[in-house]
């Protein structure tokens, strides 16, 4: 019989290059060919922003796949492409191409994708559910995990909850920023974004604010929604737990790798 496993927490940052980091997190002398690679061993997860930007080549989802662990995981920022347009609907070629693009080279590496809107984009039942369709549900024989991360006052509906439900879909928790919270469980895996890192404090955040982020983790992980955290609705826990992927984020950036190994390291 299969054995089942337990639900798993990864904690990272978003990127591995930043000039700043320099002497902060990779030591001085690293070449910066090497950064990932340090990256990687000491963290669990990393969101790849690139993938925003523009299509990666094939060669780069292999280089990443071999410079880190074999129990390492990448999330991937959706292109742009897909969701910063009016009519979401008319997305699918902009999907097909990314998934076309070479991701299947970071083999069991692939974990969620970000699909990340603009603060202007407003709900729209109908088109949203429409964009939701097009989220293939495997790539090459692996399930996809998909996370939509909405940025504007609207999405805080027990209408959008009930649709990111009914497709699997996670919500991103945004947290310590000026994004709307929606802290509903809708999808067998939960992605955070972190956003609170502070200049003044050398690890990004307060000893009792990293110890409150490392119990959130664990309370999301069991499949249920922290009393500080604001679902829309009430939410019920989970018959089952979570994974969890919470990324350090924005903030004072510089703090950002700290804060995230000072949450592994509470883990």
């Amino acid at each position: 019989m299969a054995t089942r496993t337990a639900p798993q927490i990864r904690v990272g940052i978003g990127g591995w290059t930043y000039a700043p980091w320099r002497g902060v997190f990779y030591p001085e002398d690293l070449a910066q060919k090497r950064e990932l690679e340090y990256a990687s061993r000491h963290l669990t997860t990393i969101e790849i922003n690139g993938t925003f930007y523009g299509l990666q080549k094939p060669e780069s989802y292999m280089k990443w796949h071999d410079e880190t662990p074999d129990d390492f995981v990448f999330a991937l920022k959706a292109p742009r492409y897909a969701t910063n347009r009016r009519v979401l609907a008319e997305a699918g070629d902009s999907i097909e191409r990314f998934f076309a693009s070479g991701l299947t080279h970071l083999k069991r590496k692939l974990g969620p994708v970000n699909w990340q809107f603009a603060t202007t984009k407003q709900f729209d039942p109908e088109d949203f559910e429409a964009f939701l369709a097009l989220l293939p549900r495997k790539l090459d024989g692996q399930t996809l995990k998909h996370a939509v991360e909405v940025r504007h006052e609207s999405f805080r509906s027990e209408a959008f909850v009930a649709l990111a439900r009914k497709y699997d879909v996670a919500i991103v928790l945004a947290a310590d920023s000026e994004y709307p919270q929606i802290a509903n469980l809708t999808a067998p895996f939960v992605y955070a974004r972190i956003m609170g890192t502070s200049e003044t404090q050398a690890q990004g955040y307060s000893k009792k604010a990293l110890d409150a982020w490392a119990e959130r983790a664990r309370q999301l992980a069991a499949g249920s929604v922290p009393a500080d955290l604001e679902p829309v609705a009430a939410q019920a826990a989970a018959k089952r737990g979570a994974d969890v992927f919470l990324y350090v984020i924005s903030g004072f950036k510089e703090r950002n790798p700290a804060a995230a190994q000072a949450i592994i390291e509470r883990l």
